[in-house]
């Protein structure tokens, strides 16, 4: 017992020496101790920051005159801007307006023009699917009196359907006929079965007659459809109708 007393007096007074003469880490930071977290390896940041290199482009930070790209491009102007695409000049791509009144092109054009409006006047197709144009067989007679080889005339394929042209055949006493056979039934006088009996199109026959009571039962089934509705899809749907309304008025 009385040997070990002085070793640990001995070793405390050491102890007290060391932390007397040693500096303070706060008065004397190491220098590994300066550097931040977010550069350590060992001590990832949780922090973003985002530098002006990766900022998104602000119109009013400097407070100056706004950019080309900003201004607006569609005002309205009061001349003609011709603009064609850059490619080789072809006398069927001017337009006769941009053309001086002593060119010859304009006559090639005028005569290119009566050309194609005698051909698609004489025009009788020998079959509904037929690929023959008017307009290309008027450019091949016009090449071939100039002198010129006409280039040859792409093959199309054959029209996924039928040709449609319009017809104005119907009579005042048809369309009475019409609106008699829709009132009397209108469930079985539809638009498809009108427009079959009288050759006309489903748009023309709602045109000239409709059905009141029919459209009240729509009507009745939409309103049933939006009882089911959400909260969310019934503000969507009546934002779409504000936005429908403000249409004419943006102009």
């Amino acid at each position: 017992m009385s040997t070990t007393l002085p070793i640990r007096r001995s070793i405390g007074r050491a102890a007290s020496n060391c932390l007397s003469t040693r500096p303070s880490r706060s008065l004397h930071p190491s220098p590994s101790s300066l550097i931040p977290l977010y550069h350590h390896p060992h001590h990832p940041s949780t922090q973003q920051r985002r530098h002006e290199a990766t900022a998104r482009r602000l119109t009013k930070k400097h407070r100056v005159p706004a950019a080309p790209a900003f201004a607006n491009t569609t005002q309205p102007q009061d001349h003609i801007i011709y603009n064609p695409p850059s490619s080789a000049p072809n006398v069927y791509h001017t337009p006769l307006k941009f053309l001086p009144k002593s060119d010859r092109r304009r006559e090639l054009l005028l005569a290119q023009q009566r050309a194609a409006q005698a051909a698609a006047a004489a025009y009788k197709p020998s079959s509904p699917f037929s690929t023959a144009s008017p307009a290309a067989s008027a450019l091949a007679s016009l090449s071939a009196s100039a002198g010129t080889e006409a280039a040859p005339t792409p093959r199309l394929p054959p029209p996924v359907r039928a040709p449609y042209e319009k017809k104005y055949h119907l009579t005042p006493p048809q369309l009475d006929e019409m609106r008699k056979l829709r009132a009397r039934d209108p469930r079985k006088w539809t638009r498809v079965k009108l427009a079959e009996k009288f050759e006309c199109s489903q748009f023309f026959v709602s045109l000239v007659c409709q059905a009141p009571q029919i459209k009240a039962e729509r009507d009745a089934e939409l309103e049933n459809i939006k009882k089911r509705w959400g909260r969310q899809k019934t503000m969507a749907r009546e934002d779409r109708v504000k936005r429908k309304e403000s249409w004419g008025r943006d102009a």
